[in-house]
């Protein structure tokens, strides 16, 4: 901070430090903002947010994606991961809030890919899902 009260470029100084002229740059702007605060070691948690689905919740989600958005509420036909990872919190199946990232993890450990929104077929007949088995086998 001193080197560049001094009028020092930051690139001078990061040759000095040893560092990143960038992580010179990043120290003298939060100096700016916050003062001496920004020397003080922050948390080295990942700012991502990751909630690990049980076995349990991976196939509450897997069940929850074979049915139709619009049963719960929402104005759409196709699941997105995002609108996978709000309603699985929404509906108890998960206590936090979870990335997109994190629901694909869940589904990979249940053998399924996710590549683009998916859009399972129904139809109004009472006795739809029955003659959908039967005709599959």
């Amino acid at each position: 901070m001193l080197a560049s009260a001094r009028g020092e470029r930051a690139p001078a100084i990061a040759k000095y430090l040893g560092c990143d002229d960038q992580t010179v740059r990043n120290a003298i702007k939060g100096f700016n903002i916050a003062g001496l605060t920004v020397l003080k070691e922050g948390s080295s948690r990942p700012h991502r947010l990751r909630t690990t689905f049980t076995i349990e919740a991976a196939e509450r989600l897997k069940a929850l994606l074979h049915r139709s958005p619009h049963d719960f509420g929402l104005d759409r036909g196709l699941w997105t991961l995002e609108l996978a990872a709000k309603i699985s919190f929404e509906q108890g199946i998960i206590p936090h809030k979870t990335s997109v990232a994190s629901v694909r993890r869940a589904l990979q450990s249940l053998g399924t890919n996710w590549k683009r929104a998916k859009h399972w077929i129904t139809s109004p007949d009472p006795q739809y899902q029955q003659k959908k088995t039967h005709a599959i086998g």
